[in-house]
């Protein structure tokens, strides 16, 4: 379409109409350099970052008289399982699992609970020294592990529950970052849906957890990985609070097995590795959605 003023000639090209189907695009389309260059130098990452666990695999699943060749194998030679049948026979790996499962799940489960109940206090309730108390609970994440293992082992010795497992889960139902970010999370969610439930009728406890727990999905998935994640690898506080065999935990059965046991050839102390590090791993992979939502979703709302 053209435009025509009185004493000047002005032509202003609008048709935006597209181009009839089959038509050939005149738009260039080419590689572009920097993307390919980009997802090359991804791919380079991702393979360095991958190698180790692929490596450390295979060397479970290969002959112990092939596990170190070099240059190394990538893929199990003679595939085998005769590594983690050694780990079963020198010590209690499946009563070590079942600990190390009660334990991570008791504390994940138990944690994000308690930690729902406090965010939502700090975020829903007004009352008088509710910022130095969260203060002071912020406080605590900046005074190193060891120093507050002496009292708890103290409080733990008092109650009798040394060489138990709820030594291990009951200190880990106060997580203050779980608290702090799930308070972060529920300080965004606007007041006007509180407020509306409660003229509707609702308590406390329906707006928590029949709403703003829902809406709090992918910031729960992300802090339960965390959390399972922490108390799944422990070894310090196992160290500390557990001594029958019976009653330890997988980090520790592996240092049993590669101390105590010192006949373990070193592919069966992989094999041991890997059947801690894969439950880890197949949690990330079932959660990684949530975790990445929620990673990005905190990072938008600041």
């Amino acid at each position: 379409m053209s435009t025509t003023n009185p004493g000047t000639t002005t032509t202003t090209r609008t048709d935006t109409t597209p181009p009839p189907a089959g038509a050939p695009s005149t738009r260039r389309r080419g590689p572009r350099p920097g993307r390919i260059a980009l997802n090359l130098a991804l791919l380079v990452f991702a393979a360095i970052m991958a190698a180790p666990l692929v490596w450390l695999i295979s060397t479970s699943l290969t002959d112990p008289a092939e596990a170190f060749r070099i240059p190394p194998n990538w893929l199990p030679i003679g595939t085998t399982t005769e590594n983690f049948r050694a780990v079963g026979e020198l010590i209690p790996v499946g009563q070590m699992a079942l600990n190390s499962v009660m334990v991570a799940v008791i504390t994940t489960g138990g944690s994000l609970i308690v930690s729902v109940l406090a965010a939502y206090a700090f975020s829903r309730f007004e009352f008088r020294g509710r910022s130095s108390a969260f203060l002071i609970m912020l406080s605590a994440m900046m005074v190193p592990a060891q120093l507050l293992i002496i009292p708890v082992f103290i409080l733990m010795r008092t109650l009798g529950l040394v060489d138990t497992l709820v030594a291990l889960w009951l200190p880990g139902l106060i997580h203050v970052f779980s608290i702090f970010f799930l308070r972060q999370y529920f300080n965004s969610i606007p007041r006007d849906l509180d407020e509306a439930a409660i003229l509707d009728g609702a308590g406390h406890l329906w707006i928590l957890f029949r709403m703003l727990v829902p809406l709090s999905g992918p910031a729960l998935s992300a802090l339960a990985i965390l959390v399972f994640e922490a108390s799944w690898n422990n070894y310090f506080a196992p160290l500390i609070f557990l001594s029958t065999p019976e009653n330890m935990t997988l980090p520790l059965g592996l240092v049993a097995l590669q101390d105590a046991q010192a006949g373990a050839a070193p592919a069966t102390v992989f094999a041991a590795i890997t059947m801690i590090v894969l439950p880890v791993l197949i949690v990330f992979l079932i959660f990684q959605r949530q975790f990445v939502a929620s990673i990005a979703t905190a990072g938008v709302r600041g």
